[in-house]
C-alpha cells in the first residue's frame, strides 16, 4: 500500500503514509509495531489532532514548541505535558495543516527488560499503558523532537494480515473537541491506558 523504505526487507512505514488524513492514519496506525532503537511493540493506542481541531497545539498557528507539526510528514513530535513527562506524535501532513497522531499506548513485546528498568517495574501491561509511560518505557526525550519516522532510532512496520478491529470513542485529558471520537484502540487490547465507553 506504501513504498516503505527498506530495512533487511522489511518494509517500514514512510512519508507517504504520514501524507494523509490524521483520522486514517491514527485508525490504521492501531496494530502496527513501533521500536525505538529496537525496544517497543504493537500501537494498541491512538488519538487524532488536526489544525482545525480546538483541542490540536496547531490550531493557533506555528510556534517554536510545535514547530515540527508544521514540518514534512512522518516525523516525530514530542513535546512535555503538564511539565512532568514527554508524549510521543506522528506528525501527519494533509492540504498544508499541521496535525498529528498522539501515540498513546503499546503492547510492549521487545526490549521488555530494559522498558522495566526505566520503568522501574515488572508489570508489562502498565510499561506503555499511557503517553507518558510509553516515552519513558522507550527512552523518549525532546531530543527526538522533529526526527524521521523512517530512519534509526525509529523503526515503524505496518501490520500484517487482516484489519484489527477497532474501538473509537473521544479523547481523553482535553478541555476542547470532547466530543470528537478521535480515540482509536485494539478491540480487547489488555494494554490500554484506559478502557473505552461502552457502545
Amino acid at each position: 500500500m506504501f513504498a516503505g523504505t527498506q530495512t533487511g526487507g522489511t518494509p517500514l512505514l514512510d512519508e507517504s503514509f504520514f501524507a494523509r488524513d490524521v483520522v486514517a492514519v491514527a485508525r490504521e496506525l492501531v496494530g502496527a509495531t513501533l521500536l525505538v532503537g529496537g525496544i517497543g511493540g504493537v500501537i494498541v493506542e491512538t488519538e487524532a489532532y488536526d489544525q482545525e481541531d480546538p483541542a490540536s497545539h496547531s490550531f493557533s498557528g506555528p510556534t517554536r514548541r510545535n514547530a515540527a507539526m508544521f514540518g514534512p510528514p512522518g516525523r516525530a513530535y514530542v513535546y512535555r505535558s503538564y511539565g512532568i513527562h514527554w508524549c510521543l506524535n506522528f506528525v501527519c501532513r494533509e492540504s498544508g495543516r499541521g496535525s498529528a497522531v498522539l501515540v498513546r499506548a503499546l503492547e510492549p513485546t521487545d526490549g521488555l527488560e530494559a522498558m522495566r528498568a526505566r520503568r522501574g517495574l515488572d508489570d508489562p501491561r502498565a510499561l506503555c499503558a499511557g503517553p507518558g509511560r510509553l516515552t519513558q518505557a522507550l527512552g523518549i526525550t525532546m531530543a527526538h523532537d522533529g526526527a524521521r519516522l523512517d530512519t534509526p532510532p525509529f523503526r515503524i512496520l505496518p501490520h500484517s494480515g487482516p484489519a484489527p478491529a477497532l474501538v473509537e470513542g473521544p479523547r481523553i485529558g482535553i478541555s476542547k473537541a470532547m466530543d470528537l471520537p478521535w480515540r482509536f484502540g485494539l478491540a480487547g487490547s489488555r494494554y490500554l491506558s484506559r478502557p473505552f465507553p461502552r457502545a
